[in-house]
């Protein structure tokens, strides 16, 4: 066979890898991630595995770090807000955040999840992104003009709302989810209007 004819071999970079490794993740949990599972799915050897990663904990410690990183950039993102429209924003990352939109993030977050209640240093690492999270949201509303104890209590609401949400069914019980949704987002950010505005 001649050198052009030749199927040339698909090579992988690192980023790559891990692309693959969070959507096995997000479909399989930490139990399916496995590298002989990656290389067939990604359609290269084992040996560009070897490459970029030490081992399998090195992978999984890529997939944990990048995960980390774009969540943060994200809240940070999301909670950040002009000076006197600290309220809007409130609304803002309830709707962002509640939406059912992002199927495949849901499914890394609770992939995610699932994996730190196993493993401390993963344990760790969703520690320190609710940390940000809790920090961000608490921010927004003590700029509202909302104590920091209660501050604390409506980020917390806040944040249990979105997870929660994200995880059930509810079309049976009220199907007007729109309606829902801008209920319970006033109830997380009630009276703070007149808050803001002093």
């Amino acid at each position: 066979m001649e050198e052009s004819a030749k199927k040339p071999r698909t090579q992988l970079d690192r980023d790559a890898w891990i692309a693959g490794a969070t959507e096995v993740l997000a479909e399989d949990g930490i139990a399916g991630l496995r590298v002989e599972v990656l290389a067939k799915r990604l359609k290269v050897t084992k040996g560009s595995f070897y490459w970029h990663f030490a081992d399998r904990g090195d992978l999984l410690m890529a997939v944990l770090h990048q995960w980390k990183e774009g969540r943060i950039r994200d809240i940070i993102k999301q909670t950040r807000a002009q000076p006197g429209r600290e309220l809007e924003q409130i609304y803002h990352v309830i709707d962002v955040y509640s939406a059912s939109r992002n199927r495949r993030g849901m499914m890394i977050e609770l992939a995610v999840r699932d994996w730190a209640r196993r493993d401390a240093e993963a344990g760790a690492i969703v520690a320190e992104v609710d940390d940000v999270r809790l920090r961000c949201a608490r921010e927004l509303f003590l700029a509202c003009g909302v104590p920091m104890e209660e501050a604390s209590s409506r980020c917390m609401l806040l944040y249990a709302y979105v997870f929660g949400v994200s995880l059930m069914i509810y079309d049976k019980f009220d199907s007007d989810a729109a309606r829902l949704k801008r209920d319970i987002a006033d109830l997380i950010a009630r009276s703070l209007t007149g808050k803001q505005a002093r």
